[in-house]
């Protein structure tokens, strides 16, 4: 109350009245006399929570008190007794103190956090943060695909799916699925371009689209070769101006007219095609330019192409252009520009980086390993291929103008070789010479050959290594062992890790019948090179001589998984099959082997000998006839047919079979007694007494011929009887005669034979051993041939005997020996340019890419 001023009654009213009458919770002045300030300063008395208010309960309960807008906060608590208010008492203007507690949510304090969250928990709830206790989240509302709109999405979509598998399918090679994903993109793309129309909204039609479905659409029927529907595809994209650069697609339509052979249409697409590209893009004109040369090339322009070619190496050089630049000049003869194009073709950079960067460094091992990382990396792998190509070039380009540009090929050579060394291809020099002596090679020059290749045994190791080989390969052809085996032990000193040289070693060795030694050398060149196939072939040829025909087979197994159409591997497998007496293998390596050669007489005349083991004489009758229908001059094969005539009872067919006999060998008489024995079987005697009498004349001395001739003169009632059967007796007196010297003289030297019979044995044990490992080579199986001579032997003796008319009274039997007409020639790799030699049935060991060049 001592604040309160009451007005006296008889003072009259001021203006000023109140002024300065102020709230004394405001007074500053005396808050150092203030005991609970001051403790509030010294202490953190003043930081506490506000107390809570009491109040004593009533009828009507209590509540604290409050503004205007906090006052009915606690209306609804009537008659609950005493009741206690978590409201701090309100200040005197009425407004609730901060941190006061509203509606049961805690207010935050202003400036000390954000408002919109709270860490406090207000009274009687859980600790929810993710709010959970809400339950689950209302479901979104489904998408409405009725509507227009969304339709076209949909339809978009898919369309853009189709793209997208129709390049895939173009990438995994099936061409025709792509082409149907292509049409079907195209179909869908032209459904939606309707439905926007009719919706109205064609000004929103996706024009990167329809872009995207027209060219996948061109490009697949180009890749499937439906160059005109590819075309008029190209077309509509050309002449549809809402597309930019779509200009650039007439390079697209002028590569089709090349592959057309229209090259007058392609140059002007390309010249098309280069006007609409700006300055800017230009790798892009550089290659159109080199497509136009190119094309001027096919077209024998090659002046057009020369323009072309120069105006690219001046501007941007590159390896392809070089050598199409070389040859344009070397086409027309022009010498000077030849070398000078030759200069620039070995100037041009690779942008590759230095071999020497992938050389590791010994104290560093964290270089060492980024180094091994990227050794064989794609990168890598790419610059050796750039690399590798350049060289490719440039060792055709020096091939091509030596002999053109110098008056001998050697002094051209001799140029192309002083100008590699200047240039960063250093190590394609060495190369060159090696090159040099395969051309002496190719013109039958051996001794310039053999010089220019001893010129490298003071080289470095791998060049003397590479020259080494060669030599020793040419010296083996030759047949000169000691030198073939001379070098190549040079060859195995400069680099022990030569395939090559390690494979001539095992020739050498093979040809002296070393065969374990072969195979060591053979087994140590695969271990330097899993791929070498003639270190492969030549080892199972070993193991074939040695007897270990298991270990054979598996090597040439192996061998047919790397060289899957190679009829000498196929052979090989069916030969030792027969040998390991699995007749069912070896005919159905054979029938593959006929796929592969169709033609090839002897492969079909082994498929006959192998049905007609198996007792298939149908089968053994196809076969034979085919290969004597390709090569109608086997003997064995005419033989066989002769007897199968015979015995079927068709001698009037065998007829012609052994007349082919009479002509190949016209010294053996048995063939034309078989003649003649087919006439008098077929019962045409006339014909069979001119020829006996034919036969008579040429071998006068023949007793079965005679003996013949006898029988049908008496049978026919001949005058001629008694002069034959004269000439019969003195030829079998004389015979006679032959016999007791030969008994004789058999009898004098049986004494010698008999002291001399254990040397004997011994020698001619070695001097057959050759014929029988000759005779396994070959695919011959003694078995096989025993049994064929039996049954040759047993059909020919069905002919009438000495006691039954128009026969002989002693059989003459047709000689039903077999050699096998594969043996050596299949055993040997077949070339074109030279016919192979006995020691050809082992592989000969070629000379590397490196040194022979395609």
């Amino acid at each position: 109350m001592e604040n309160v001023h009451l007005v006296p009654e008889e003072e009259e009213d001021d203006l000023y009245t109140g002024y300065n009458d102020y709230n004394p919770t405001f007074d500053g002045e005396d808050l150092h006399n203030d005991e609970g300030f001051q403790q509030a300063v010294r202490t953190s008395h003043g930081r506490r929570p506000p107390m809570t208010a009491k109040y004593p309960g009533t009828a009507i309960g209590v509540r604290p008190l409050g503004t205007a807008y906090g006052e009915d906060s606690c209306q609804g608590r009537k008659g609950e007794g005493l009741q206690e208010s978590r409201m701090p008492v309100g200040t005197a203007m009425g407004r609730p103190m901060t941190g006061a507690v509203q509606d049961g949510a805690a207010r935050p304090m202003t400036a000390v956090r954000a408002a919109g969250y709270s860490s406090s928990i207000a009274r009687g709830s859980v600790f929810d943060p993710l709010g959970q206790s809400k339950g689950p989240a209302p479901p979104l509302e489904t998408r409405n695909e009725d509507t227009p709109e969304e339709k076209i999405k949909i339809l978009e979509k898919k369309v853009n799916d189709l793209i997208e598998e129709s390049c895939l399918a173009h990438a995994r090679g099936d061409l025709q699925l792509s082409l149907e994903k292509a049409k079907e993109a195209g179909r869908k793309e032209r459904a939606l371009v309707r439905q926007r129309e009719q919706t109205g909204t064609a000004d929103h039609i996706n024009l990167d689209l329809t872009y995207s479905v027209l060219f996948n659409l061109a490009n697949q029927y180009a890749n499937n070769d439906m160059y005109t529907e590819a075309l008029n595809t190209y077309q509509v994209i050309v002449k549809n101006k809402m597309f930019s650069n779509a200009g650039r697609l007439k390079v697209n339509m002028a590569n089709i007219y090349f592959k057309q052979k229209n090259y007058t249409k392609a140059i002007k697409f390309y010249r098309m095609a280069l006007d609409q590209i700006s300055n800017a893009h230009s790798a892009m004109r550089i290659k159109v330019m080199q497509n136009i040369g190119v094309v001027f090339i096919h077209m024998g322009q090659y002046s057009d192409a020369i323009t072309s070619f120069e105006y690219i190496m001046s501007e941007s050089p590159n390896i392809k252009t070089g050598f199409n630049l070389i040859l344009c000049y070397y086409a027309i003869g022009d010498r000077e520009r030849m070398k000078k194009a030759f200069q620039k073709l070995i100037c041009v950079p690779l942008g590759t980086d230095d071999d020497d960067k992938y050389i590791p460094p010994n104290d560093d091992p964290h270089a060492n390993m980024v180094i091994e990382a990227i050794k064989n990396d794609k990168l890598h792998q790419m610059e050796r291929e750039r690399k590798a190509l350049a060289e490719k070039y440039i060792m055709t380009s020096a091939k091509l103008i030596a002999p053109a540009i110098e008056s001998s090929f050697a002094a051209g050579f001799d140029w192309c070789v002083d100008m590699v060394k200047g240039s960063q291809y250093v190590e394609l020099a060495n190369d060159l010479e090696i090159n040099k002596a395969i051309t002496y090679l190719r013109q039958r020059d051996f001794r310039q050959a053999v010089e220019t290749l001893k010129m490298f045994e003071k080289k470095d190791s791998r060049v003397k290594s590479a020259a080494a080989t060669n030599l020793s390969f040419l010296y083996f052809l030759e047949k000169d062992y000691d030198q073939a085996d001379r070098y190549a032990e040079l060859a195995m000193s400069a680099d022990r890790y030569n395939p090559a040289a390690l494979v001539n070693k095992g020739n050498t060795e093979f040809v002296k019948e070393d065969y374990e030694k072969a195979a060591e050398f053979y087994k140590e060149a695969l271990h330097n090179d899993s791929s070498c196939t003639e270190a492969l072939y030549n080892l199972g040829l070993s193991y074939k001589r040695l007897g270990r025909l298991e270990e054979a087979l598996d090597c040439f197994l192996k061998l047919h998984a790397i060289l899957r159409n190679s009829a000498q591997v196929m052979y090989q497998l069916a030969n030792l099959y027969e040998m390991l007496e699995d007749p069912h293998q070896a005919i159905e390596w054979l029938m593959q082997l006929t796929s592969v050669t169709p033609t090839d007489a002897q492969v079909l005349a082994k498929l006959g000998d192998l049905y007609d083991n198996e007792g298939d004489k149908s089968q053994a009758f196809q076969y034979y006839y085919e290969s004597y229908r390709y090569f109608p001059s086997n003997i064995s094969v005419i033989e066989w047919l002769g007897a199968y005539y015979i015995d079927t009872q068709f001698c009037e067919k065998a007829i012609q079979y052994f007349e082919r006999a009479t002509l190949i060998q016209p010294t053996q008489v048995k063939w034309q007694l078989m003649v003649a024995s087919c006439y008098r079987r077929s019962g045409n005697y006339q014909k069979a007494l001119e020829t006996y009498k034919d036969i008579h004349r040429k071998f006068p001395e023949n007793v079965e011929c005679l003996r013949f001739l006898v029988r049908l003169c008496t049978d026919m009632g001949l005058k001629e009887v008694q002069d034959y059967a004269t000439k019969l007796k003195k030829v079998e007196k004389m015979k006679e005669i032959r016999e007791q010297r030969v008994r004789s003289g058999r009898d004098s030297s049986a004494r010698g034979r008999r002291e001399g019979s254990a040397g004997s044995v011994s020698r001619s044990e070695a001097k057959y051993s050759p014929v029988l490992e000759q005779g396994r080579d070959s695919g011959q199986s003694n078995h096989g041939t025993s049994a064929k001579g039996e049954r040759l032997g047993a059909r020919l003796k069905t002919l009438p005997g000495s006691n039954e008319p128009y026969e002989a009274s002693t059989q003459q039997e047709i000689d039903a020996s077999y050699v096998d007409p594969l043996g050596p020639q299949m055993q040997r790799p077949k070339t074109a340019a030279r016919k192979r030699t006995e020691e050809d049935e082992f592989a000969d060991e070629e000379l590397g890419d490196d040194l022979l060049p395609e």
